[in-house]
Parts: C-alpha cells; structure tokens; sequence
C-alpha cells in the first residue's frame, strides 16, 4: 500500500514513536504485540446474504456477502465459487480518491482472498447445486469506513464474521432447473482463520500497526493461521526487509496468539 505512505507526518511525532519504541512501549499506551479493541456488529446490511462491521480501535471495515447461483471454474466443477472485491471510499480517509479501486483495495481484497481460500474456511465442495454446471457463488464486498491502520485485520476479521453470519437458500432441481424453497441454512464453515499483521519500525516488530506506525514502517508482514496453528497464507508489503530471525519471531507470536484473538473474535460475534 505504497500511496498511504505520502501521508507527510511530522519530524516530531515520528522522533516521538521511535523514542517510546527503544523503550518497548507505543504511543497509544500499547505493548509491542497487543491487538487493539474490537468491536463487532452483525447482520447491518438488510440486503445481503450475511454481513458485519469491525472496528479495530478506529479503523472501520464493514463487508456484505451475496449468495447466488452460478458457474463453476472449469478447472474446479465441484466446488462453489468466491469473490472478493474492496472499496476505499474517500469520506473514509484524505488518502483515499473516488474512481474504481487502486493497487492499495485490490491487494487487500487479495490477501483477504488468500487467507480465506486457503485456510478451507468455506466447504466449498458442498456449494454445488447441479453437478459440473451450477454451483453457489460467494460474492464478498469489502467497505473500508474509516482509515486509522491495519486495514488488512479488521477487514479479514470482518469478512470471517460476514460468512460466519451468512445463510443461503435450500434448493431442489426440477426437470434441470433450480427451484429455491423458503428455508435458509448456514453457509457451510470450518473453523475460522485469524489474520495477523505485523510492522517493522526501526528493527522493533509490531502487531496491529496503528496509521502513523504504518506511515513510518520499513516493511510490513501478515499471516493467516488456521485454528490448527497451520500458517496458511503469508504477504510482505513495503520496501524493507525482514531477517530470519524477524520472520521466526513473527511465527512464534502467532502461533501463540492467534487462539487469543479468535476466542475474542468469536465471543465478540457469538456472545
């Protein structure tokens, strides 16, 4: 996300997250690797199959889901179909411009995407309607409504929740077509990934990297675990690097804390 960086913060504030850094503490009274506050909504989006909003600390992501019927990838006739797309609407933050989605949505919606897919979060096997031609087609619609860091996590997070909340059509096929009964049933899940980025600022690894630590990173790194502390999916961003010891730090820390955060993901949507 390399535009976000032109955002000019001043010397002092950037000398000020340094300084509090060499310390191990965070201008907002964090640890290294403490995720913010969420809070979570779900079901907003009357229209939609499922929806939710999170918010992590000020950072706002609301995603809807549609469901509908459609065709397979030639490649995978047995299996249903996802899609995700983002949006960066300007009244979210200054960085933002209107017109159709820049670099910045469409590599969120990727690693969202990714993280997703390759996690197995949806059974997408059992989206089949009509074998080899007419399978489900989860569509995912990310809105970002307020910028103020980690995008990635609480769009992720908020998509988890979205499919968590989704239900879809019982159907039958009749002479070949589809007929759609009254009753709905859960979208199909696994248990849930947790989506983890990490930013590296002057040699320290933080988690959960507020805007203006983003702003003044070297490098950035997420990772999605599954609820078996597999790492499924991994996406560097930013010209800096990490070293091998970086990258076994950010591993650990996860594999430790991703069953802390999903706990709360879920007792936050399931209460």
């Amino acid at each position: 996300m390399e535009t976000l960086r032109q955002r000019f913060i001043p010397s002092i504030k950037k000398e000020s997250i340094i300084k509090l850094l060499e310390t191990n503490k965070r201008d907002d009274g964090r640890s290294l690797l403490d995720f913010r506050e969420m809070e979570v909504k779900l079901g907003i989006i009357n229209n939609a199959n499922g929806s939710a909003q999170v918010h992590l600390g000020n950072t706002i992501a609301t995603v809807g889901v549609k469901v509908e019927p459609g065709n397979p990838f030639p490649d995978e006739p047995d299996k249903g179909v996802l899609m995700v797309n983002s949006e960066f609407p300007p009244v979210a933050s200054p960085d933002f411009e209107p017109g159709p989605p820049d670099e910045n949505a469409i590599e969120l919606a990727r690693i969202v995407d990714r993280g997703i897919r390759e996690s197995k979060f949806i059974k997408l096997e059992e989206l089949v309607i009509i074998p080899g031609q007419k399978v489900w087609v989860v569509w995912v619609d990310i809105y970002v409504l307020n910028h103020d860091g980690n995008l990635i996590d609480a769009s992720g997070i908020a998509t988890v929740l979205a499919l968590m909340n989704t239900k879809i059509p019982k159907t039958t096929v009749e002479a070949g077509g589809i007929k759609f009964l009254n009753e709905k049933y859960p979208l199909p899940l696994r248990s849930p990934p947790v989506f983890m980025t990490y930013a590296k600022l002057n040699n320290k690894i933080l988690l959960d990297p507020s805007l203006d630590e983003e702003l003044i990173s070297d490098a950035r790194l997420t990772l999605t675990i599954t609820s078996d502390n597999m790492i499924c999916a991994m996406q560097k961003g930013g010209k800096g690097t990490f070293t091998l010891e970086d990258i076994k730090t950010i591993i650990d820390n996860s594999i430790k804390l991703s069953p802390i955060i999903r706990e709360r993901m879920l007792k936050l949507a399931l209460g």
